[in-house]
């Protein structure tokens, strides 16, 4: 039990207030969160006081001790949980790492935007409402060959709009090897339950034919449904039916035809120098000219842009889709679209290599080797062992699955530290770094680090 000598080195909280370091914290925290800070703090000395897990102490002591917990409780309490992380797992489009950084034209265009007010929903040449839902869409018909396109917030959304305002309460058929799970849960048959539509399964889950298909359709067939494979492959004794026989089967019974893309892959111009792993990659492009009805697919996957789902299509399935109820709760704002028209305006201009995920696919294992090299001469002597070798990155986000990519690995190792410690101090650096463990060895694949970030990752190695 503490005494009142205990109580008298703690000053009132308006004596600590007072005070010119307090006072700072107030100008950037604000009055109400520094009382409470300097409230939490002196209860607290006041419980170790009186337990003794501490001795008795002077009251500059005192002052200095609630001082310094109440800065390091405002700085966790108000630190932002949202933080910039450097990416050097390899994993181009790291789905828990927020997938596709965007570039600095998107960057700088949605700032842009949002420093004051926009035309998001005024038609500026008529001085009259507009509607925000034509933002992107010339960019996304250009680039695809599309009559129509709308944006939505990612796309599982897409999808989930697509079948409720082209099939609810009606079916839709699939095949079984396309019912997929992807990450975080996301199932297609749950969305289709949610949607309204009906499933209706055709096929086995390693071969679908036409015929399946065809056998399905019924008075109640409202659309016929292809889903990308997402992140598996199913290999052996297969056989899918292609998007240009459902397209034809479709048009002799007059159903539409919709396939759920997922990466949205536009496709590279030099053919020759396409990466292996995206050769089998389905392009936007050739869907819509194939014939489908709709298509839809991610804006933060292999377009590089932010999260968004875009539909593109028939102005007619496209309209139904716009009017429906769900997509006043599932638009975008005005960043994202500002974010999302700097990113495609790259690829209509031809600098396809300004969206940094172009940029991150097409370096090769020689380009990420030079900067492997300069970052093992620059730690060398530091108390690292850092030795330059050959690996895999992957495309990752549910792309291109089975993707590899060759890279050129840094490895690094410490005295007395596993490869789990090493992972757990670079992931407590400011900003953290995230490598990953391969064959009990700490890595770093500069693939998935900006060119700018070399020198910080050289940092905080050497002073880590």
């Amino acid at each position: 039990m503490y005494s009142m000598s205990h109580l008298r080195v703690i000053p009132s909280i308006e004596q600590l207030r007072q005070r010119p370091d307090m006072q700072q914290l107030e100008a950037r925290y604000g009055r109400a969160a520094l009382l409470d800070a300097l409230r939490a703090e002196t209860a607290a000395l006041r419980d170790r006081l009186g337990s003794g897990a501490v001795a008795a102490v002077t009251v500059d002591e005192a002052v200095e001790a609630i001082e310094r917990g109440a800065e390091s409780r405002l700085r966790s309490a108000m630190r932002p949980s949202l933080a910039a992380v450097i990416n050097a797992t390899g994993v181009v489009l790291h789905t828990n790492l927020g997938r596709a950084p965007l570039s600095e034209h998107a960057i700088a265009h949605a700032a842009s935007v949002a420093r004051g007010y926009t035309n998001l929903e005024y038609d500026v040449e008529q001085g009259t409402r507009g509607r925000r839902d034509v933002h992107a869409s010339r960019l996304i018909e250009r680039l695809t060959g599309a009559e129509a396109a709308v944006v939505v917030n990612n796309n599982a959304a897409a999808t989930l709009l697509m079948l409720a305002a082209l099939a609810s309460g009606r079916e839709v058929i699939i095949s079984r090897g396309e019912l997929v799970e992807i990450g975080g849960g996301f199932r297609v048959p749950d969305v289709m339950a949610q949607s309204g539509a009906l499933l209706r399964e055709v096929g086995t889950t390693n071969r679908t034919r036409a015929a399946d298909y065809a056998a399905a359709i019924s008075g109640r067939t409202a659309l016929i449904l292809r889903v990308h494979p997402s992140n598996f492959r199913i290999e052996g004794f297969t056989e899918r039916t292609d998007l240009a026989a459902l397209v034809a089967l479709g048009r002799r019974f007059n159903v539409p035809v919709a396939e759920d893309l997922g990466s949205g892959w536009l496709g590279w111009p030099d053919r020759d120098s396409l990466p292996p792993a995206l050769r089998d990659e389905p392009i936007v492009s050739e869907s819509i000219a194939i014939g489908a009805d709709v298509v839809c697919f991610s804006g933060d996957k292999l377009l590089g842009g932010p999260q968004a789902g875009i539909l593109a299509g028939r102005s007619e399935p496209l309209d139904r889709i716009r009017r429906h109820p769900l997509m006043r709760a599932l638009r975008v704002d005005k960043l994202t679209y500002a974010a999302l028209e700097a990113t495609l305006e790259a690829y209509a201009v031809g600098r396809r290599k300004d969206v940094p995920v172009m940029r991150m696919i097409g370096m090769s294992a020689d380009e990420i080797g030079g900067r492997a090299d300069a970052l093992v001469t620059a730690v060398r002597g530091s108390g690292w062992r850092a030795s330059v070798i050959d690996g895999m990155s992957t495309i990752g986000g549910g792309s291109a699955p089975a993707s590899a990519l060759p890279t050129r690995l840094v490895t690094l190792e410490r005295d007395g530290l596993s490869a789990d410690a090493i992972d757990a101090q670079l992931r407590a650096a400011d900003p953290p770094v995230i490598g990953r463990i391969v064959d009990d060895e700490f890595v770093l694949d500069l693939r998935t680090v900006l060119a700018d970030q070399d020198e910080m990752v050289i940092e905080i190695l050497l002073n880590t």
